[in-house]
């Protein structure tokens, strides 16, 4: 089927069809951009949605939790999912989009020249067959004036009066006309002649090609189109085994949530190892004394204070020394109760395990390099890395006393709770406090300090994360070197060793420095202190590695820990 031999006389139509067709292409090409930025925007709202739903630092014990894990990990594949959306998005733009435009621009530039050609040829035949008219016109004229003038000459002819010239005259004159007709029928015929030709391969051959030009210009437009849905529809499965996958990923990480094993995570985390408390004997007040009078009765705690004894050591972390300044959080951590004590203990000294292993392998390779530079002096002074040398000894030495302070600590606590066994009672609360005001008073070599006091009260991260980093309050920031037992900056207070030694008023520590809040902080874990943008501090302590400095808000007593990113520090010339 042709469009030259078919619709040889509706080029007008043709015209106003092939532009349709290019508008069409065109509105197409308007959806796949909308379509593009609805896809963009899906994925920008469910990276939002991911960005509000992730855990935050300060969540991170969650994760014990299969069911946070689990949301965690649904979470993390919605992000993958967002990424596949914009994969969608970006690779229509990238192909559909861009293929749309050139066809687009192909498409007009080839219909004007086609468009431009067929008016050219028209405009040929419509004035071939203007000539053509008035050449007709021409020997019309003069086949009617030539047989005027044969008329006028045979009546002259016949006239007897008329004299011999006239007659002559109108033959002449008929003659001439005559002439002037072949002459003009000669035109019109050769006219004519050409005019049919030009005719005839205007609608055998010139116009049919450009009608064919047409023809295939919209039919390209078809099948671009037809093509180009199917690579839409290519482009958007081809990310739908990933998106399988990230649904797979929410399935498992559902399979995966035990219920059993959340229920023995909450057993660790909140199980106080105090035993319950036994029966209550029966006081007999009307036993009589020797002397008649009544006997005096053993006072004996009742379920009652027991049960609030048990809650005693959680709340005295809300109980403060100076102003409230130094909490009772210890490092030797008795202000909790025995499990999570004990727990605490282990990981300091994991976490100090860790530190040694790090710091001894950072000593040998200082020896190996002294070693090279004594064998080889062109390579180094051996005698130049003699300071890093003591540096890390010294700190070597330090990481050893606080592993077997911490060692101490945890067989005491595993001392205390047989010890409390084979007295013949169970545990209690009260009893246990007291072995920590003995054990740690501030008369006894293993006090705590300030610090330590204040660092104590972290939130703890799980147990792996702890014995891996330390640079958030969520870690528990470790002890200072200038705030160890021993240390020039330890004050040991004074005071009775009583049951009340746990809460001691410390001196405060003397100001360093100054600094100045570029950020603001919202202190939410234990330990730490909230801050706002601009707000001017006093530094008390400064960072000793963990990313944390200690501060107190000027013309006030309450001092905590912020982290040294957020903090433009101005120190002391004597510091």
């Amino acid at each position: 089927m042709s469009w030259g031999s078919e619709l040889w006389d509706q080029w007008e139509d043709i015209s106003y069809h092939t532009l349709k067709g290019i508008n069409f292409l065109e509105t197409y090409g308007n959806f796949v951009k909308e379509r593009c930025q609805i896809e963009m925007e899906y994925a920008k709202g469910l990276r939002r949605l991911v960005k509000s739903y992730q855990p935050k630092k300060k969540e991170c014990e969650e994760l014990k939790f299969s069911t946070v894990r689990s949301f965690r990990d649904t979470v993390n594949e919605t992000a993958d999912m967002a990424g596949q959306h914009e994969v969608i998005s970006e690779t229509l733009t990238a192909v559909v989009l861009n293929e749309i435009g050139s066809l687009v621009k192909e498409l007009k530039e080839d219909r004007k020249k086609s468009l431009s050609e067929g008016s050219r040829v028209q405009q040929n035949l419509a004035h071939s067959l203007q000539q053509l008219e008035k050449a007709k016109k021409n020997y019309e004229k003069a086949f009617r004036e030539a047989e005027k003038a044969h008329e006028n000459f045979t009546k002259a002819d016949a006239d007897l009066h008329l004299s011999r010239a006239e007659v002559e005259k109108q033959r002449m004159n008929a003659s001439i006309k005559s002439q002037q007709c072949e002459d003009s029928k000669n035109e019109y015929a050769n006219q004519l002649q050409k005019t049919n030709r030009l005719q005839g391969e205007h609608y055998n051959t010139i116009m049919p090609g450009i009608f064919q030009s047409l023809q295939d210009l919209d039919e390209k437009r078809i099948n671009n189109f037809k093509n180009l849905l199917k690579k839409s529809v290519e482009i958007e499965r081809s990310v739908f085994p990933i998106i399988n996958k990230c649904l797979d990923g929410i399935v498992s990480a559902a399979d995966s949530i035990d219920e059993k094993q959340d229920s023995q995570v909450v057993i660790e985390r909140y199980k106080s190892g105090f035993t319950p408390p036994g029966d209550i004997p029966f006081d007999d007040l009307s036993t009589p004394r020797q002397n008649g009078d009544m006997t005096p009765t053993v006072n004996t705690p009742s379920r009652q204070d027991t049960v609030k004894n048990t809650l005693s050591i959680a709340k005295a972390k809300k109980r403060g020394g100076l102003f409230g300044i130094f909490a009772s959080n210890k490092e030797d951590f008795n202000d909790l109760p025995p499990n999570q004590r004990k727990k605490r203990i282990q990981q300091r000294i994991d976490d100090v395990t860790t530190k040694l292993h790090q710091e001894t392998a950072a000593r040998d390779g200082l020896l190996k390099m002294k070693e090279v530079y004594e064998g080889n002096p062109s390579l180094g002074d051996p005698m130049s890395i003699t300071g890093q040398l003591t540096d890390s000894c010294q700190k070597i030495e330090k990481l050893r006393a606080d592993l077997q302070r911490y060692q101490s600590l945890l067989e005491d606590v595993d001392t205390l709770g047989t010890g409390g066994a084979t007295s013949g009672g169970p545990s209690t609360p009260n009893s246990l406090a007291r072995h920590h005001s003995n054990v740690m008073s501030p008369h006894h070599n293993g006090g705590a300090s300030p610090r330590s006091s204040v660092t104590s009260h972290r939130t703890s991260l799980s147990d792996e994360s702890l014995s891996r980093s330390s640079h958030s309050p969520e870690s528990g920031i470790g002890l200072s070197h200038n705030s160890l037992p021993g240390s020039d900056t330890y004050d040991q207070p004074d005071g009775p060793d009583d049951d009340n030694a746990e809460f001691y008023d410390a001196e405060p520590l003397p100001i360093i420095g100054t600094c100045r809040a570029m950020y603001a902080f919202e202190g939410t874990s234990e330990g730490s202190m909230s801050m706002a943008e601009g707000e001017e501090l006093s530094i008390i302590e400064l960072d000793q590695g963990d990313g944390w400095t200690r501060v107190r808000r000027v013309g006030e007593f309450e001092e905590g820990f912020v982290p040294t990113s957020y903090i433009e520090m101005n120190l002391y010339n004597n510091c």
